[in-house]
């Protein structure tokens, strides 16, 4: 008996059942459509994205350059950056619930403080289709004041003031501590800076920075702390206590090119040295140095405080001295070189024939005819005990007549004005009262003075940072520029490399 083969059912894959669409007619897969609608006409009548807003705000503090981020936090974001779209996209109400697949800002002017964001996102709908859609969402950025900066604009908020002093008829020390807070960005964390009459006041808001700000101050010039609270509030049920800090800081009072007096067991102490000698220069302790026999000495600050001592005379009291006659001896201690001169007062000159012997420091940049600025010590008077004492030891025969402290250069009116750097100075809140017109003019020629110490002096030059002047004259005057970058006088140019570019200067002039 012949049996049949088994039947095989083979599906016809160009006849699978079809159904036409509801709306427009076309042939779809009814077994896999979402209805009897095609995915074009869903994409018509669905709109998953429909709940989400198109329109938000975002608030940015214009002092910090911040952004709120709700409810009360503040982040920063550079623009377009992904933390400035992320804070945009949190913003959004209903978007967690939708898949985001893409997210990217779209061009905009910067003046127009609008902020789009084309964002592409996927959902699922009935029968396990997926619709995927694009939409522009467009931001209005207004500004609103971050706490933080309100506070730095309302009295009485700082929780912690730095208060430094210095007490000597200058400001030459603080010209060069503002321009090395400068060039580190010390002064980054103060919620105002005050200037008073003797020194400068820095407000902060957490103690923290105060803390910082002085250990700062440690590291640059010595100096005396004294630290100081204030009780301002009390909880009673928690125990929770609010304070208001102060530190006083003073500064040592002996500057650069002050001559000093140290007391005879402390000049014992530190080397044996003489104890007439000039500060060369004010770094973490006070460098001293004997100009007739080249020996230096370091007072540290808690050596200082200990036995403290004032200045015998400061650069206010300096007289110009003519070099008639100089004679190295050959002697050697850094930059410099021990040698002996003969000087005349530059008042004395043509009205008498009165000469000075004095060893000096300087031999290796003075040559005869040079003006040279000193202290001139026969006949002067001095209201110092410890030079009274020093007159009635063993050393008072070793006091010389003049002691040279620098090379002065005669500047001419040009020079001063045509500077090819300059240096930035401290936005600071002056007080209430306007100062008097003669302190004004005390306060120009103590920054002039700062200003040709930066020129004569290479180490002090270290610690400031220069920048270039910007050049708005152009044409006839462009050869007067070139003259004046390399000064008027030898040995006061400025090295073009020492220089740096200010940024804000280029950006305002773009």
């Amino acid at each position: 008996m012949e049996v049949d083969a088994p039947l095989h059912f083979t599906p016809d894959v160009k006849n699978a059942p079809t159904v036409l669409c509801a709306d427009c007619g076309a042939p779809i897969d009814g077994t896999q459509s979402a209805g009897a609608f095609c995915y074009d006409c869903i994409k018509l009548k669905t709109d998953v994205t429909g709940t989400i807003q198109r329109e938000a705000t975002l608030h940015m503090c214009r002092d910090c350059d911040r952004w709120l981020s709700p409810p009360n936090s503040w982040v920063v974001a550079q623009p377009e950056s992904r933390e400035l779209l992320a804070l945009c996209l949190k913003k959004l109400r209903g978007l967690n619930k939708l898949r985001i697949i893409d997210a990217n800002f779209i061009w905009t002017e910067s003046h127009s403080r609008r902020i789009k964001v084309k964002i592409t996102v996927q959902s699922e709908i009935g029968d396990g289709a997926i619709m995927q859609q694009s939409f522009e969402v467009e931001y209005t950025q207004n500004y609103h004041q971050c706490p933080d900066c309100a506070k730095s604009y309302t009295h009485n908020t700082w929780r912690a003031c730095v208060q430094v002093r210095q007490k000597v008829p200058h400001k030459r020390t603080f010209l060069y501590l503002e321009q090395s807070i400068l060039k580190h960005a010390a002064h980054k964390d103060t919620i105002n800076i005050k200037e008073v009459h003797d020194g400068i006041d820095f407000f902060f808001a957490q103690r923290n920075h105060a803390e910082g700000f002085v250990d700062f101050l440690k590291a640059v010039v010595p100096i005396n702390v004294k630290k100081s609270q204030e009780l301002i509030s009390h909880d009673i049920h928690t125990s929770t206590k609010s304070f208001k800090f102060s530190y006083s800081v003073e500064l040592v009072p002996i500057c650069k090119d002050d001559l000093v007096v140290l007391p005879i067991p402390l000049a014992r102490k530190i080397g044996n040295i003489s104890p007439l000698t000039l500060c060369y220069r004010i770094g973490t302790s006070v460098n001293l140095i004997d100009p007739q026999t080249l020996q230096t000495a370091d007072v540290d600050t808690a050596l200082y405080w200990r036995t403290p001592f004032r200045s015998l005379a400061d650069v206010q009291e300096l007289c110009e001295f003519i070099v008639l006659d100089i004679e190295p001896l050959g002697a050697k201690k850094g930059r410099y070189f021990l040698a002996e001169a003969t000087v005349a007062r530059a008042s004395d000159m043509g009205s008498n024939d009165s000469t000075y012997y004095t060893r000096t420091h300087l031999g290796g940049i003075l040559s005869v005819g040079d003006s040279v600025m000193g202290y001139h010590m026969s006949g002067t008077n001095f209201n110092n005990e410890l030079f009274d004492k020093l007159e009635e030891s063993k050393h008072g025969a070793q006091i010389p007549d003049v002691v040279l402290v620098k090379k002065h250069y005669n500047r001419s009116k040009k020079s001063k004005s045509k500077r090819n750097w300059r240096v930035k100075r401290m936005g600071k809140e002056e007080s209430e009262m306007l100062p008097r017109k003669q302190d004004q003019e005390k306060m120009e020629r103590d920054f002039e003075m700062f200003l040709r110490d930066v020129e004569e002096d290479e180490e002090l030059r270290a610690g400031v940072a220069l920048y270039r002047t910007q050049q708005e004259q152009m044409g006839a005057d462009a050869m007067e520029v070139e003259e004046s970058e390399f000064g008027d006088d030898e040995g006061l140019a400025i090295p073009m490399d020492q220089l740096l570019d200010d940024l804000e200067d280029m950006n305002m002039g773009d």
